[in-house]
């Protein structure tokens, strides 16, 4: 179970290339104890007793995990929560409470926590899921990286480009295209290299890929706005 230290601190460094971790919990005592462990373990650290004091300060867009207690005044944890994941953020989410039980683990669950545990807190526990949090939040952030870089790809596409590679996606051949368009089939070869230079695909399935991941990106960020 961890220990509350007279030293333990509630804020550690945020360096732009380090994760960090944000603890969100009304008894001090848990707060500061939970800061002093990962603070030991070189972990970033944020503290906030309760949702609305959180969403004040909290930027989103970098590499991270959340620790929410379930039972917060104002604003609950899984409440707090459901209102990231609508706004569009998916930082890995732990919820954590001390009085638990089935429907409030599934109510977690649902709202897209990443784990629900009970109190007392075991500190190997709580750092080996932090652990697993944090791989997930590295892996979304190497995904939106490669949905960003996709999107830019397609953004530097032609309109005419766009329109070619569409038909080239659903199955046309150049043939086709080219007597849809009512351009030569040559133009629509030049285009459909073009396509391909510009987005870095080598072959149709990566051109797919990068179409794919551009609109999820797309997707994504109209969701945020």
């Amino acid at each position: 179970m961890l220990k509350l230290s007279e030293t333990a601190a509630c804020f550690t460094a945020r360096p732009a290339d380090r994760a960090v971790i944000f603890i969100i919990d009304d008894d001090i005592a848990i707060r500061e104890a939970v800061c002093e462990l990962l603070g030991n373990e070189g972990h970033a650290v944020e503290a906030y007793s309760n949702s609305e004091e959180f969403l004040s300060s909290y930027q989103p867009g970098h590499c991270g995990c959340l620790l929410i207690d379930a039972t917060l005044p104002g604003l609950n944890g899984i409440e707090l929560l459901q209102q990231m994941r609508k706004d569009g953020d998916g930082t890995p989410a732990i919820i954590f409470t001390g009085h638990g039980n089935v429907p409030m683990a599934v109510k977690a669950m649902k709202a897209g926590a990443f784990d629900f545990i009970e109190k007392p807190i075991g500190c190997g526990a709580l750092l080996a899921v932090i652990e697993l949090a944090l791989a997930q939040s590295r892996a979304l952030d190497s995904l939106s990286a490669v949905q960003a870089t996709a999107a830019r790809y397609i953004a530097s596409l032609t309109d005419r480009e766009r329109q070619i590679m569409a038909l080239v996606l659903a199955g046309h051949p150049s043939k086709n295209i080219a007597a849809d368009l009512g351009i030569s089939q040559r133009t629509v070869e030049n285009h459909r290299a073009s396509i391909m230079k510009k987005t870095g695909s080598k072959s149709l399935p990566a051109l797919t890929r990068a179409s794919l991941a551009a609109a999820w990106d797309d997707s994504r960020r109209l969701h945020a706005a």
